[in-house]
């Protein structure tokens, strides 16, 4: 009795790791197109539909009576063969290709119960009665018929149809068979499809019996020996081969008797064993289980490069951005600011007169130029002409920078493992977003404030002053946004070229205010604030991105959960001891 007890409780932890496992794999999500995807999308489909069809519901109801499926390459005689092992007629065979319609499983009256809910194939819904079993092929319908008890023989699609959709059924009615009937010809033994399917049956340890059909009388023995070698060779010696002949057939388009009666006969005492019954269900059963570890490392592997593209692709978008507040800030300090609009608004400011010509002169004596600058030369001077050229210009330089990034990143995208695709559905990444332009507006007036605050706080007590009042607080902060956009920065002295001097005198006449410490303090500090202002418009900007890597559905399921899952089965196999055959669970 406690033996048993303790079987039981075996049993049920390999049935609730499998369910984890199940859990895992549905909630995983292949939605980039990485390379190999198709593969991994179709094998976890195949792997939670054989969860689903058949490892769950056999592993909870090991006494279920077995299920044959029949299979095989368009216009092997699958429907005829079965019609003919029930003795009438219950799936039509298909005249026209591809045949359309729904599955067909025959089983013994007092079986129904096992195949009228949803123990196995859940996804298809039921038919029963006598309706006609053309329709859907997403519906199974379920025909009570001469088969043995324990024993129930589903019709499945071509394996080899132009319909997907019927190809795709096919492989999943053969996942869901404790024992695969592969029904052939003569002339198509050696074809590539079927011999695919077999190669998957083999790697999964599905139990096989093969049907070789429509076999010449006397070319019977040679045919029989090359494929028996063929199955020899693949590894499926040990797997029960039928022939039928070459032969008319009877009323209601049945093979006759004679013809089926070895496969009868061979399934009538399966079913009738318990024991053999057992035994091929628990191979294809411990197959099933024994294939769980290569397909879920197969999925676990594309799970992880999902996540690895998600990771380069929000790191592109990162570098995408960093480089362009990295553009920005060389932009800052290689003098191009100071060019064109800027220097000749600097011009009106200061005067193109003998001050420039005196400063360009040489470095010289520049508290004598600085005075001559303070008697009045630059009071007059148009201050907003020279603050709204540097508006225009910093604005410029964020919006090309800002601009540059959307491309790179897109161009990024377009050549980074899933990412053409995700560029493809969301064009608008391509250009900066609809309200930049006016954000880079508003930014550089926000920071044109903060240059004023902070010159307002350094002055003091130094606003009566005679230097002071000769420029005022925003000529100063002018001067000080001049020194910001140069490679002086305040820390160096004179340098060659127009561009360059305007920055040195700029610097100078603020030394003469504040004193050349107090200069490189402020310009260091306006030039953080402009970058920390930038980098959080850029950020703004880089979210588009993520909101769309955001808005990919990876599902639930990491890599690592997934491989925990499959440990759990593997534990819980090596610890479950081997149920008795035909023992209930």
């Amino acid at each position: 009795m406690m033996g048993r007890v303790a079987e039981d409780l075996e049993g049920a932890r390999l049935l609730s790791a499998l369910q984890s496992l199940r859990h895992a794999v549905n909630e995983t999500a292949l939605p980039l197109d990485v390379p190999d995807v198709q593969r991994a999308r179709r094998d976890r489909t195949e792997l939670l539909a054989q969860l689903d069809d058949y490892i769950l519901p056999r592993a909870a109801s090991l006494d279920a009576p077995l299920l044959a499926v029949v299979g095989g390459s368009t216009g092997a005689g699958k429907s005829t063969l079965v019609n003919s092992l029930v003795g009438e007629v219950v799936t039509k065979s298909g005249v026209l290709r591809p045949t359309t319609r729904a599955s067909t499983l025959i089983h013994h009256p007092a079986d129904k119960r096992w195949f009228t809910g949803t123990r196995v194939l859940p996804g298809l819904a039921r038919l029963t009665g006598d309706r006609d079993e053309t329709g859907d092929p997403g519906t199974l319908r379920l025909v009570p018929g001469n088969v043995p008890p324990g024993l129930a023989l589903l019709d499945a699609p071509d394996i080899d149809s132009v319909v997907s959709a019927n190809r795709d059924l096919a492989r999943q009615l053969l996942s869901a068979a404790d024992l695969w009937l592969f029904v052939t010809t003569a002339m198509r033994y050696a074809d590539a499809v079927p011999w695919d399917l077999l190669h998957q049956a083999i790697h999964r340890g599905t139990s096989v019996a093969v049907v070789l059909d429509r076999v010449p009388l006397d070319a019977m023995e040679e045919v029989r020996a090359d494929f028996a070698t063929m199955l020899m060779e693949q590894g499926l010696g040990q797997s029960p081969v039928f022939a039928i002949a070459e032969t008319a057939l009877g009323p209601g388009g049945l093979l006759p008797e004679v013809e089926v009666a070895r496969i009868n006969g061979w399934l009538a005492s399966l079913a009738a064993d318990q024991h053999a019954r057992s035994i091929v269900i628990r191979r294809t059963l411990q197959g099933a289980l024994d294939s769980l570890d290569k397909r879920a490392a197969a999925l676990e592997t594309a799970v992880a490069a999902q996540s690895t593209a998600l990771g380069e692709l929000g790191g592109s978008a990162r570098a995408g951005y960093a480089a362009a507040l990295a553009g920005v800030s060389d932009g800052m300090q290689d003098g191009t600011l100071l060019r064109g609009e800027v220097l000749a608004r600097w011009q009106d400011f200061v005067g193109t007169g003998e001050v420039f010509r005196q400063f360009e002169a040489g470095v010289g004596k520049v508290r004598d130029r600085v005075g001559a600058v303070l008697r009045g030369r630059v009071r007059q001077q148009p201050v907003d002409d020279l603050g709204e050229a540097l508006h225009t210009g910093v604005a410029a330089l964020l919006q090309a920078h800002g601009e540059t990034a959307a491309i790179n990143v897109t161009r990024s995208w377009r050549h980074t493992d899933g990412g053409a695709e995700l560029v493809q559905a969301h064009p608008e990444l391509a250009s900066v977003s609809g309200g930049f332009t006016a954000e880079t507006e508003r930014l550089v007036r926000l920071w044109q404030d903060d240059v004023l605050d902070m010159v307002r706080a350094e002055a003091g007590g130094k606003r009566a002053t005679a230097r002071f009042l000769a420029f005022g607080v925003n000529g100063i902060a002018v001067l000080l946004m001049l020194v910001v956009f140069s490679a002086t920065a305040g820390l160096t002295g004179a340098e060659i070229g127009i561009a360059g001097g305007s920055a040195v005198l700029a610097q100078r006449l603020l030394e003469a205010i504040f004193g050349d410490q107090a200069v490189r303090r402020l310009a260091s500090k306006a030039r953080g604030r402009l970058l920390t202002r930038t980098e959080q418009l850029y950020d703004a900007e880089r979210a588009r991105f993520e909101e769309v890597l955001d808005g990919v559905a990876v599902g639930a399921t990491t890599a690592a959960e997934l491989r925990q899952t499959v440990e759990q089965v593997r534990t819980a196999r090596h610890t479950e001891p081997a149920p008795q055959a035909g023992s209930r669970r």
